[in-house]
């Protein structure tokens, strides 16, 4: 009676490590939870974390996502935001990781689970503002995004390419991150807020509640400046009327889009990364219905290639298998 006894307590306290053996909690970052890029990004770890049994994706927001890629690549993090232009410097040490010497080795380490629209870009004023152009901003106080991250560079890009106006020569790009930049234009110190999102965005359905905004185009988005700068990842993208109630635009206002997406480390195993994927599009239903953004994901798009990343090849799996490659 003993030895079974005994035999009966291993076999059973074998089970329950082969079952948390198989429990895996999974570490993401991303950029300021409040925008919608990182929105996307803990949707998809909700529904991960709902619908693939044996997974949990715990999400930590704050921070630039140049230097979470860089996080993944050295191990400490599983997942991350990433996008083809920032991985190509990274893979390159250029620009931002220019002075980070194992940037080119760490970016190895990361491989593409699915893209998603980043959003237009929104250049916004308040509808009373006698600017009325993206030209008009000479002499103006801009938020641009925080200074040296992705999205400064490109809306300053943007407003290079199509105005010819050079930030901190022709209009103040003022230095803030994301939260403060938003309440410095809520409370009216600056003249210019920038924010990439899909429609509609919790910032500027915040602003409406009590203010009118406009959204700003460049007089021309055509030309070879603009058609340099956009490359092969950006894309011109219109911000639509209608969008929120105290939207005083009458009519489409052209801006830029890119793809944006969630980096996965290279090492991760095939499987895993296989089921999360599965288990995001799969499931994706369960938000679309109650967040109008949501139907802007598409699996087709998460899963082309764009740049020098490469897919895992857990989601290229799945994604051979959904009938997107």
């Amino acid at each position: 009676m003993g030895k079974k006894f005994i035999v009966m307590v291993v076999a059973i306290s074998c089970m329950a490590f082969s079952a948390n053996a198989q429990s895996q909690t999974l570490r993401m970052a991303t950029i300021a939870p409040s925008l919608g890029a990182a929105i996307t990004m803990a949707t998809f770890a909700n529904i991960v974390t709902d619908n693939v049994e044996g997974i949990e994706i715990e999400v930590s927001g704050g921070g630039a996502a140049t230097i979470h890629m860089m996080e993944v690549g050295r191990g400490n993090l599983d997942l991350s935001m990433t996008s083809p232009v920032v991985y190509n410097l990274m893979a390159g040490g250029k620009a931002m990781y220019a002075k980070e010497a194992e940037a080119p080795e760490l970016a190895k380490n990361l491989r593409l689970l699915m893209w998603y629209p980043y959003g237009q870009y929104h250049f916004a004023v308040r509808a009373g503002s006698d600017i009325e152009l993206l030209d008009d901003i000479e002499g103006a106080s801009v938020f641009l995004g925080p200074a040296g991250g992705g999205a400064y560079n490109a809306a300053k890009g943007w407003v290079e390419s199509t105005t010819g106006l050079v930030a901190n020569e022709d209009y103040e790009a003022i230095k803030a991150n994301w939260q403060t930049g938003f309440q410095a234009f809520l409370d009216g110190k600056i003249d210019v807020y920038v924010n990439g999102c899909i429609d509609p965005c919790g910032q500027f359905i915040q602003f409406t509640e009590t203010e009118d905004v406009r959204f700003l185009g460049p007089e021309s988005s055509e030309g070879e400046q603009v058609t340099k700068w956009l490359g092969a990842f950006r894309y011109v993208d219109m911000v639509e009327p209608g969008q929120y109630d105290g939207q005083k635009n009458d009519t489409a206002v052209a801006s830029f889009n890119t793809a944006v997406g969630i980096a996965v480390r290279a090492d991760l195993d095939e499987e895993t990364v296989y089921q999360i994927t599965k288990g995001f599009w799969e499931n994706i239903e369960q938000v679309t219905s109650t967040a109008p953004w949501a139907k802007a994901l598409d699996v087709n798009f998460g899963a082309q290639l764009r740049g020098m990343i490469q897919l895992h090849p857990g989601a290229e799996r799945y994604y051979r298998e959904a009938g997107a490659l």
